[in-house]
């Protein structure tokens, strides 16, 4: 049976838990899962709700006309997701394919419900790996003097393929703060650190160095300011004094692609939801 997600937040107030479920009550349709948060920072309410259409429920096309009422009542934000309805989905990727090669793996399996619309790469090696899954794939290499021009080619792409997600899928390569902008909550990156540590291009050498217990990988959205974008998923795993760096790199690419395929999936499944510099992630 055909699923829909409702995602909403809200000043928090008396009333609008009960407001959403009478609605879809009154509208004939089946809560299966419900969940809700309030920040008591900021005093707002996030809601997720997973519902199906009764035998007398009116079509999927007039429940968000209908719902706007609610919206404007309660000046929520809000959005209706039809489950069956793929997240198009574009993926960068620069030389190192190992995120590249998980995420595209899963999706081959149906682990991550999305459609991967292209492979875009400022380098030509993803290319063999993307014709094997008959992805589309751009080459767009990157220099000072293009890197403007080569970002509205990319967002020409992203138009052309009906794109509502880019991941950069260790996409080495920093956009300009002008495109950051335009993909503000559009986009996730993994940062090969458990950030805040270890900034910059070799942060496991940095780690080896350090002699740290643990390393890790950051999955976040993108923002203008680079790497501190809004959390979506973070893990560690265990190092000893006796790994080598050749090893800790090792290591650190599972991580990575393993924290990345799960911020992906928990975006194409309609359960993150911005909250300022933070985010709400409903299990």
């Amino acid at each position: 049976m055909k699923e829909f997600v409702l995602k909403l937040s809200c000043p928090d107030q008396r009333g609008i838990v009960s407001a959403v479920s009478g609605f879809l009550s009154e509208q004939d349709c089946n809560i299966i899962e419900s969940a809700h948060y309030c920040d008591d920072d900021n005093k707002r309410l996030f809601m997720r709700k997973v519902f199906v259409l009764g035998d007398n429920s009116p079509s999927p096309k007039s429940l968000p006309e209908a719902f706007s009422a609610i919206g404007q009542r309660f000046d929520m934000e809000w959005e209706l997701h039809d489950s069956d309805t793929k997240h198009k989905v574009l993926i960068m990727v620069s030389k190192f394919q190992h995120c590249l090669n998980d995420l595209l793996y899963r999706n081959s399996i149906g682990a991550i419900d999305m459609d991967i619309t292209a492979i875009v790469s400022n380098h030509k090696d993803a290319k063999p790996l993307a014709d094997f899954h008959k992805i589309p794939f751009y080459h767009l290499p990157v220099t000072k003097e293009n890197k403007l021009e080569q970002e509205a080619k990319l967002m020409e792409i992203s138009k052309n393929t009906g794109t509502e997600l880019i991941v950069l899928a260790r996409y080495m390569q920093i956009l300009s703060p002008a495109l950051c902008k335009q993909l503000d909550g559009k986009a996730i990156n993994i940062h090969h650190s458990f950030l805040p540590s270890f900034k910059g291009a070799n942060p496991y050498k940095q780690a080896h160095d350090r002699g740290v217990k643990v390393i890790g990988a950051t999955a976040h959205y993108v923002t203008t300011d680079l790497d501190e974008g809004p959390i979506i998923s973070q893990q560690t795993v265990s190092v000893s004094h006796a790994q080598k760096t050749r090893e800790l790199t090792a290591m650190g690419r599972d991580v990575e692609s393993v924290v990345l395929a799960d911020a992906v999936k928990k975006h194409c499944d309609n359960r993150v939801m911005r909250n300022g510099n933070k985010t709400v992630i409903f299990q």
